[in-house]
């Protein structure tokens, strides 16, 4: 900060300056003896206009103590800007420093979410692709080895693998529509028997070949939200039970209520989740222990599950234990408790 630009945010000081000191000389001349008033204003107007530029003169080089780091930081590429900043001299100085340490941290923070963002879609984005890659290889060795195979069998292969190719691009469809969701839904009256048994039609094949039992309850049950996306949720549920259930297992969907809820219930045999690994199986991209070992997975199924469930006003928990059980549960809050709130 120069001189002059202080002189200059100093202009308001020097014009009331101007106009007591026209006023005080207009007093004395009005007043005085005229003999000695001539000396006695040019006296006055002398000392105040040293004693006004003196105090300038030291304030230009105290606040220069602060303005000069402030240049330093603004000029300055460095990136810990906050540990930088001068010290304030005055109560404005400590709030505009204030404020930008707020914007600034805001702004770091909105930053690191965005690429935290970035990053994790990079990575899903990479194991996305190397799990579509597993079905293309699959059919390439089906065509090499195609001699040895009826036309029906080949076909039956064809369609397991198209069926898995179809199911990552589902998956990876809804990934990137859910930031979007708000303006694709319709919150209506909807029958969740008919959505599980649309799902476990999809999945049928998969069931017959693994030999998995499935039961539920014959009691007809109706919510509130969207079948084309609960309808997403629970198939995200059912495959990950029929991927982690051993052959010849069992899955089984209830209903329960109560006077806040209604829940559905998905419940299997299978291998279930670790202690450790519980409370993290929603989190995106997670596979924990037994998915890394046990299976392929992108670790993004049920962490859109959770999400979509989440926007559509319900809610998803899990209980599980190892080697015995998984209970996914999806909570559907009855809508005067809606209204009550």
């Amino acid at each position: 900060m120069s001189f002059f630009e202080y002189i200059k945010d100093k202009r308001y000081f020097w014009a009331f300056y101007l106009i007591i000191m026209t006023f005080v000389s207009l007093i004395m001349f009005l007043g005085g003896n005229h003999q000695e008033i001539g000396s006695n204003i040019l006296y006055i107007n002398i000392s105040c206009f040293f004693f006004a530029l003196l105090y300038t003169t030291i304030g230009y080089f105290y606040r220069k103590k602060f303005f000069q780091p402030l240049t330093e930081v603004i000029e300055s590429q460095h990136e810990e800007i906050l540990a930088m900043l001068p010290k304030a001299q005055t109560y404005q100085q400590k709030q505009f420093l204030d404020l930008f340490k707020k914007i600034y941290q805001n702004y770091t923070s909105e930053l690191q979410t965005l690429y935290d963002e970035k990053r994790e879609h990079q990575e899903f984005i990479i194991s996305w692709i190397h799990e579509v890659k597993i079905p293309i290889a699959a059919s390439r060795l089906l065509i090499e080895n195609s001699d040895d195979m009826s036309t029906e069998l080949l076909a039956d292969k064809f369609e397991d693998e198209l069926n898995k190719i179809d199911n990552y691009i589902e998956q990876a469809l809804y990934y990137s529509r859910i930031d979007s969701f708000s303006k694709d839904y319709f919150i209506t009256e909807v029958h969740v028997n008919q959505i599980i048994k649309n799902s476990v039609k999809k999945y049928a094949k998969l069931f017959i070949s693994k030999g998995i039992h499935f039961y539920m309850e014959a009691k007809e049950q109706f919510v509130q939200s969207d079948s084309k996306w609960l309808g997403f949720v629970i198939d995200q549920i059912i495959a990950n039970s029929l991927k982690y259930t051993d052959e010849n297992g069992k899955i089984a969907i209830q209903f329960d209520e109560d006077s806040k809820e209604k829940r559905l219930i998905i419940e299997d045999n299978g291998i279930g989740i670790k202690p450790e690994d519980i409370n993290r199986v929603f989190e995106r991209g997670f596979t924990g222990s037994i998915g890394r070992s046990y299976a392929k997975s992108t670790g993004i199924g049920l962490y859109l599950a959770k999400q979509l469930a989440k926007k559509l006003g319900h809610d998803i928990t899990i209980e599980s234990e190892e080697h015995k059980f998984t209970k996914v549960i999806i909570h559907f809050p009855k809508m005067r408790n809606y209204y009550n709130l």
